[in-house]
């Protein structure tokens, strides 16, 4: 699969963030500190010197654009992860997104406009979608999809989990979208955010198991080596 254009385009991308970093640094006064975590309350917990806070997030970004450029080098399952290229081009690019408005949630401040942190919880749940919409096209891999130890000797139990995983994603995401949009205590968005991400994550495996069970009691279970042929 070639990865040379994104890995192009997310390195461009953040010399532009690392670009916003420093002219942000360089409007603030000598010694200011920047948020870098905030907590369930959405208040910031951790700060760290102007500059160092604004180049977190481009540094992120061109480090996780290198790692997934490198994982189509180190796939031994070539042919799969091409029909999974929508899911592993939605991931970088979701994350290289997330990044983006993290970027902002630090460095606006500086220019007068305050971005509330719920943006980046919006941000996520906007990415839990469009990857809940990808995952059902994904087919066995190394690095890629639901990877437990049942999707990954049955081609079926794989399509029939992500399937399912693909729904429970996409709800966790709008669960997540709303609640960072309604006027409620930052920790209850935490809780909802929680509770979201572990159900979408949990039933899949638990399914996974169950399915693989079912077609071995039926004797129905394909050869241990069918996630592995084109």
């Amino acid at each position: 699969m070639k990865t040379k254009g994104l890995l192009i385009a997310s390195l461009v991308v953040a010399v532009l963030m690392a670009g916003f970093a420093v002219l942000t640094a360089q409007r603030l006064p000598p010694g200011t500190m920047l948020p870098t975590h905030w907590n369930a309350a959405g208040q910031p917990d951790n700060f760290a010197p102007a500059l160092k806070a604004l180049l977190m997030p481009p540094a992120i970004a061109a480090g996780l654009g290198v790692f997934f450029s490198i994982i189509p080098r180190i796939e031994p399952l070539q042919d799969r992860l091409e029909q999974s290229s929508a899911l592993f081009r939605t991931a970088w690019l979701g994350v290289l997104g997330v990044m983006i408005v993290v970027q902002l949630a630090i460095g606006l401040p500086g220019w007068g406009v305050t971005l509330p942190v719920n943006a980046i919880i919006l941000a996520i749940g906007v990415m839990f979608i469009v990857l809940g919409n990808a995952l059902p096209k994904s087919r066995p891999g190394f690095f890629v999809g639901i990877r437990t130890p049942w999707t990954l000797t049955d081609t079926d139990v794989w399509i029939a989990t992500h399937r399912l995983g693909g729904k429970l994603m996409m709800l966790a995401g709008l669960a997540i979208v709303i609640a960072s949009l309604l006027p409620i205590q930052p920790q209850n968005t935490a809780i909802v955010v929680l509770v979201s991400v572990g159900i979408a994550a949990l039933i899949p495996t638990v399914y996974s198991w169950w399915l693989w069970h079912q077609k071995k009691a039926r004797g129905e279970l394909s050869p241990q080596d069918k996630a592995t042929r084109g």
